[in-house]
C-alpha cells in the first residue's frame, strides 16, 4: 500500500472515531452540534478553546464528557478574584525530615493535567491570567527558577460570562490570541432543551464512555498536520485574515472604517489547522474553502477590535467577519 493510501486509511478510520466520540458526548451534552464540533477542532489541533456563553448552559458539562471521551485527566478551577498564581501553578514547601533534615519540596497545582477548564476566566487578576500564558504556549511552567513539563497533551478550555462584567478583568489581547478558537455557546432550541429535560432531571442519567485515549489524541494531532491542504485554500485564507487589516490595500472601506486592529499570522495558522479538522470531523480527506469561511468567525472573532466610532455605532464584528467572509467568496467564485 502507497504512502498516499496509508493516509486515506488513516484519515478513513480517525473519521470514523470521531463519530464515535462526538456519539458518546451527546449522551451527557444534548444538542449544540456547532459546540461539541469546534471544542473537538480545538483539541485535534492541539489548542485551547474559550468557551463563552451564560450560565447553566452545560459548559462545565461539556467539558468533564470531553475528558471522559477523550481519555484525558481533567482538572476544574473556578477564577476568582483572590486567587492566586501559586494556586494554579503549585508551590514548594519546606518538609521536615525524621532525622530533622529539610528540604524543599515541589506541590504541583491543578494545571498539571490534560485537559485543564479555567472556569470564569476574567474573574481573576491579570497577574493569575498571565500564569496561564506560558503554559498554554509552551506547555510548560516555571516555579522557582525551575521549568517543569505539563501534561502531555496540554489544553485549556476556559470559560467566560458574556453579560456579567462587574468586577472582572477583561483578558489582554496577547492571551486571548493563545486560544485557537472562541466558541459561543447560545441557547438551545426547543426541541432540544425538551431532550435536556427528559435526560437530566430523572432517576439516572446516561454516561458517555472513552472513545480516545491521550495517546490516540497525539496521533490524531500528528495526522491532522499531514493532511494536504491545497492551493486555493492556502490562498483563501490568506486572502480572509488579510482583508481585515485596515493599512493593507486589500482592505475593504467598510474594513478601514471599523476595524481598529487586524488579525496576525497567529490567525492564518489558526485557520490552516482548524479547516483541516472541519474536514476531518465531516469525514473528508481534504479541507475546501467552505471549512474556511466556516471557520472564519470562531478563529477571528477574538483576534481583532472594532474602533471607538464603529462601537459607538453599535456595528457586530461578527456581521462584519460573515459579511466580508462571504464578500471574499463571492469575488473567487467570479473570477
Amino acid at each position: 500500500m502507497s504512502e498516499a493510501e496509508d493516509m486515506v486509511a488513516e484519515i478513513e478510520a480517525l473519521g470514523a472515531r470521531l463519530a464515535e466520540a462526538k456519539a458518546s458526548i451527546t449522551k451527557r451534552f444534548i444538542g449544540q452540534e456547532r459546540v461539541v464540533e469546534l471544542t473537538l477542532a480545538a483539541l485535534l489541533c492541539g489548542g485551547h478553546g474559550l468557551l463563552i456563553g451564560l450560565p447553566g448552559l452545560g459548559k462545565t458539562r461539556l467539558v468533564e464528557t470531553l475528558s471522559t471521551v477523550m481519555g484525558l485527566h481533567g482538572n476544574r478551577v473556578q477564577f476568582t478574584p483572590d486567587l492566586m498564581p501559586a494556586d494554579i501553578l503549585g508551590s514548594e514547601v519546606l518538609d521536615t525530615a525524621a532525622d530533622g533534615t529539610r528540604a524543599f519540596r515541589f506541590i504541583q497545582g491543578p494545571i498539571f493535567c490534560q485537559l485543564l477548564m479555567a472556569d470564569e476566566i476574567n474573574r481573576a487578576s491579570p497577574r493569575t491570567q498571565s500564569a496561564l500564558l506560558q503554559a498554554m504556549q509552551e506547555k510548560t511552567v516555571t516555579v522557582a527558577g525551575e521549568n517543569r513539563t505539563l501534561g502531555v497533551p496540554f489544553h485549556v478550555l476556559a470559560t467566560q460570562n458574556p453579560i456579567e462584567q462587574e468586577g472582572t478583568y477583561p483578558l489582554p489581547e496577547a492571551q486571548l490570541d493563545r486560544f485557537l478558537v472562541q466558541i459561543d455557546v447560545a441557547y438551545p432550541d426547543r426541541d432540544t432543551e425538551r431532550d435536556i429535560l427528559l435526560a437530566t432531571t430523572g432517576d439516572s442519567e446516561a454516561a458517555s464512555t472513552e472513545v480516545f485515549t491521550a495517546a490516540d489524541l497525539l496521533a490524531a494531532q500528528q495526522l491532522l498536520r499531514r493532511m494536504p491542504v491545497g492551493d486555493s485554500v492556502v490562498e483563501m485564507i490568506l486572502d480572509l485574515v488579510r482583508a481585515f487589516r485596515p493599512e493593507e490595500e486589500s482592505a475593504s472601506q467598510q474594513v478601514r472604517d471599523t476595524v481598529a486592529w487586524g488579525p496576525g499570522p497567529r490567525a492564518a495558522q489558526a485557520l490552516m489547522l482548524t479547516v483541516r479538522a472541519r474536514a476531518l470531523l465531516h469525514g473528508r480527506l481534504a479541507p475546501s474553502t467552505e471549512d474556511v469561511l466556516d471557520m472564519a468567525r470562531p478563529v477571528l472573532s477574538h483576534r481583532m477590535a472594532l474602533n471607538f466610532a464603529a462601537r459607538a455605532r453599535g456595528d457586530s464584528l461578527a456581521d462584519l467577519i460573515d459579511t466580508t467572509a462571504a464578500t471574499l467568496a463571492g469575488e473567487k467564485a467570479a473570477a
